[in-house]
């Protein structure tokens, strides 16, 4: 006979969890910051669409020891180990409906700063156009760079776990920096200081500004929506259900400027379409039922939509996200689900017209172009593989594929810069950054700035004198280099840096600065 031995301490474990209550839990210690239905407060929301995205430590640990440099305590000592185990596995549990995010509710949450006075002219005596923002994440904070001498003009706070890059205004005065839970900031580069906030989402991906700056278009995941924000003031002015032609709902992966076609371009997580938004208050109308027509020039049909925010669909064989666009706009590449190629659809005629083998999930959204021996190529990492694919975009040829010591995350160079600066931003080899010579297409360097530290993510200064580069840590720098002897100036330290973006590159769509 043979008998089962149970520990004592075993016997307890169980015990304990048996009786604890993680809803309770959340109630009592967790729904002040973070909300009693979830979707945050002073604090993130606490659902898988967020927690599955943030980079940092475990689930467990952050409620039994807290976070540093935020208002999160620990609970250790008021809630065992195992009702903390239990109410982290509550919070990765997903919500039983899809909550709603009407525009009163938006509206609520819309807060303009009453202190905020603007400018006359910048406060400041650097170049407005050569300011840099550099997003840390480790606490939460944007630094605003003087782009000549590298001083910190500003660092102001931000929503929890800002994610997409800043969009600045046309003249570059104004900025507006999302969070995952859809907050969306508006702030003043003149005057340093914020303007106000509201909350577009509930779990958002991006942002993207009209080509008149007048519209801020926020992608939702939760709900699944399109928020249009008025840049001025941050009302609303339309929220639109993102629904296919066959009536499936779809999460919003991405949502672009398209300044060319004065529109927003938004790829669809969930369903087989890319929808194009008018931004143009005179859009001519948009069919998507039948047309008669007897007489050139003659339409016999009912408009769906016409004019600001008129939208138009682009049916396609599977969904795709992750785009790349041709400097004029007419053609994008888009990522296969699968991850083993790119599918090129042009936007004029509305279908696609070649596929592209990439695989090892091409990172599109970080590709970049120039011109190559008379030629228009663009370049983009691979997320599971080391490599970078030169594609011809005449053609749609793979001209090369050069290979890197990982997988990596972003491209980028500058118009007055020879070289491209590749990052490997997974795996063991995380502090390479790699230097690619754009005419022959050659690793010329391999740089390790910071052994062991995850380093990534370059921008130029406005004329690209200088190269901007991460050290991806929470006890961080951002590192100056001359971009043309590609020698280390300067640290700055910083609270794990991640994005940086300069003004004039972004608002005059640098070639070498994914948009």
């Amino acid at each position: 006979m043979i008998r089962r031995i149970v520990l004592p301490s075993l016997l307890s474990l169980c015990a304990v969890m048996a009786q604890a209550d993680p809803a309770q839990d959340y109630a009592t210690s967790c729904a002040e910051c973070h909300g009693s239905d979830r979707l945050g407060g002073i604090g993130p929301a606490l659902i898988p669409e967020t927690l599955s995205r943030m980079r940092g430590p475990n689930l467990e640990n952050v409620i039994a020891v807290g976070r540093p440099s935020t208002q999160m305590p620990a609970f250790e000592d008021e809630l065992e180990v195992a009702a903390i185990a239990a109410l982290a596995d509550y919070l990765k549990t997903p919500l039983e409906t899809e909550p709603e995010w009407t525009p009163e509710q938006i509206a609520a949450t819309r807060e303009m700063d009453a202190d905020y006075v603007p400018a006359d002219a910048p406060v400041f005596d650097a170049d407005p156009l050569n300011i840099t923002l550099v997003v840390e994440t480790g606490d939460h904070h944007v630094s605003v760079l003087d782009g000549d001498t590298f001083e910190v003009l500003d660092r102001f706070e931000t929503p929890f776990a800002v994610h997409g890059g800043p969009k600045f205004t046309p003249d570059g005065r104004f900025v507006f920096i999302m969070s995952r839970d859809g907050y969306v900031q508006k702030y003043d580069i003149w005057s340093l200081q914020q303007v106000g906030r509201v909350r577009a989402g509930l779990n958002s991906r991006n942002i993207a500004i009209s080509p008149d700056g007048k519209h801020l278009a926020v992608a939702n995941y939760l709900p699944m929506t399109l928020t249009l924000l008025s840049t001025d003031d941050l009302s609303v002015e339309k929220v639109m259900p993102v629904i296919s032609k066959t009536g499936v709902h779809s999460r919003v992966s991405a949502v672009y400027q398209a300044p060319q076609r004065d529109s927003f371009i938004l790829a669809l997580k969930d369903a087989p379409e890319i929808w194009e938004v008018a931004t143009d208050p005179d859009a001519p109308p948009v069919y998507e039922g039948f047309i008669h027509s007897q007489e050139k020039g003659m339409i016999e049909a009912i408009p769906s939509s016409e004019g600001l925010f008129a939208r138009r669909r682009i049916e396609i064989a599977e969904p795709l996200d992750d785009f790349f666009f041709t400097d004029d706009y007419r053609h994008l590449i888009g990522a296969s689900r699968d991850g083993a190629r790119g599918v090129v659809v042009n936007l004029n005629v509305g279908r696609e017209i070649a596929e592209l083998p990439l695989p090892g999930m091409p990172h599109l959204g970080s590709g970049i172009s120039w011109d190559l021996d008379g030629r228009r190529v663009m370049a983009t990492p691979h997320l599971k593989e080391g490599k970078l694919s030169i594609i011809d975009t005449a053609d749609w040829s793979v001209l090369k594929t050069i290979d890197t010591e990982g997988p990596g995350f972003f491209l980028r160079s500058h118009e007055n810069s020879p070289y491209i600066w590749a990052d490997v931003f997974f795996g063991p080899n995380k502090d390479v950054m790699h230097i690619i010579d754009q005419n022959t297409l050659e690793i010329v360097k391999t740089m390790r700035p910071e052994p062991g530290a995850t380093v990534a993510h370059v921008e130029f200064t406005r004329d690209g004198s200088h190269a901007l580069v991460s050290v991806w840590e929470d006890d961080g720098a951002v590192i100056i280099y001359d971009a043309k002897t590609l020698q280390e100036l300067r640290r700055l330290p910083m609270r794990k840096p991640s994005g940086k973006y300069n003004v004039f590159n972004k608002i005059t769509f640098s070639e070498g600065t994914s948009h």
